[in-house]
């Protein structure tokens, strides 16, 4: 049962965001409190000023991929037993494609065959043609608001989407579910006309300052003929209040959904496509990270490498699920070694957001995005000579990066064409 609401203030230099919150209380699950999920940010996006920096999902705070796992696996442990099957997994891209992912094969302990789909900002070309739009929608807020839905080219999974009984729409966070409300729009109008079930599914539930039954009745009556319910680690309300004469801000060109001048290589299907399985394409990986970090310590094979003390992983954009799994890999073998108890390995992402210093944001780096598009990519809280190895790793060619990181000795760029 929920824990008392408590009260939080957090002044930016563009207003002031009062929050009130609480916990939710579980023999299930870890109990989470505001400090242990968020930091605080400002925004430079004229549609909303500020911005919740999650401290548990690797995108704008380096984290330990151990404590990014008992996040999704405690999200995945709220949502509950005897759901109406076929269930499809959706996440959000760029910011839960790995939370989604994480989110699902936690599911999958109950729900073996729940299918995973994230939208993306990205198209998907082919030579073969295979690659089949099924939908797109936008969510309002966003600095980048389109958003794109791939059917599967495998028509017996693609059978199994259009009849899916339940979705679990998993984001970081949402309040007033008029995301949610788009997306099953366009699902439904795609074909997934049996949905009977809808599962909001956050790290956070920003919905506690409106009446919430009156909110999911708004939903409801969006959505007719669907069940809709809420599922987050902890929830809460938030007002934002503008300073007095705010200085104008001007956001960089990022809302886009064109196909860059770099092509995106094969890293197997982990989401932008319907899948069971999530780690297709990881054991590859994983290969091509030994063989290409063997090849950067001077060495013929990994099994005479040495793994740095201080490791960073840097997924990029929407390509973060295999980076992930590569960076908990790199933790679980460094304290398998035992030898150096001050190894640490974190995860973070090169993203698309443009965000403010000051608050949780302590660094950034700009620089050219690796897809080709033309636009402006950050990233931020890391400083490069902090790290003995940087492992960068792109979806695109180790030559489609920034000067900024071929330029420095501790990075490993992981590309497509090794």
């Amino acid at each position: 049962m929920p824990n008392h609401v408590n009260k939080k203030i957090i002044t930016l230099p563009r207003g002031t965001l009062d929050l009130t919150y609480q916990t939710n209380i579980s023999d299930d699950t870890t109990t989470y409190t505001i400090e242990d999920l968020l930091d605080f940010a400002q925004r430079i996006n004229p549609k909303r000023a500020f911005l919740f920096v999650s401290k548990v999902l690797g995108r704008h705070i380096p984290v330990a991929p151990s404590a990014m796992r008992r996040a999704f696996t405690d999200l995945a442990n709220v949502i509950p037993e005897n759901l109406p099957q076929p269930i499809l997994v959706i996440g959000m891209a760029e910011t839960a494609v790995g939370l989604s992912a994480g989110v699902h094969q936690a599911l999958q302990t109950r729900y073996p065959n729940a299918l995973l789909l994230n939208s993306t900002r990205h198209t998907q070309h082919d030579e073969q043609n295979t690659n089949t739009l099924l939908t797109t929608f936008s969510e309002d807020h966003s600095h980048a608001s389109q958003h794109l839905i791939y059917a599967s080219p495998d028509k017996v999974m693609q059978a199994q989407l259009l009849a899916s009984k339940t979705l679990i729409m998993v984001d970081d966070e949402a309040s007033t579910g008029n995301t949610c409300v788009n997306v099953v729009t366009a699902l439904r109008n795609a074909g997934l006309d049996q949905l009977e079930q809808v599962h909001l599914t956050t790290l956070v539930d920003w919905s506690l300052n409106q009446n919430q039954t009156d909110t999911d009745d708004s939903i409801a009556k969006r959505l007719p003929n669907i069940e809709f319910y809420r599922h987050h680690l902890l929830s809460g309300a938030w007002q934002w209040t503008d300073a007095p004469n705010p200085e104008p801000i001007i956001m960089p060109s990022v809302d886009t959904t064109e196909a860059g001048t770099q092509a995106l290589g094969e890293t197997g299907n982990w989401g932008r496509f319907p899948t069971l399985d999530s780690t297709n394409g990881f054991a590859n990986y994983l290969k091509h990270f030994q063989r290409s970090f063997a090849s950067f310590n001077g060495q013929s094979s990994f099994d005479k490498c040495k793994l740095s003390q201080r490791i960073l992983v840097l997924g990029s954009n929407e390509f973060v699920w295999l980076p992930f799994l590569l960076a908990e890999w790199l933790e679980q073998e460094t304290q398998k070694e035992g030898t150096n108890p001050k190894s640490i390995v974190k995860f973070s992402a090169l993203t698309r957001s443009p965000i403010a210093l000051g608050g949780a944001i302590t660094t950034m780096l700009s620089f050219h995005d690796n897809y080709g598009l033309g636009m402006t990519n950050f990233v931020y809280n890391i400083e490069p000579k902090d790290w003995d190895l940087i492992v960068l790793c792109v979806e695109t060619s180790k030559d489609s990066v920034d000067t900024l990181w071929k330029d420095l000795d501790n990075v490993l760029v992981l590309g497509v064409d090794d």
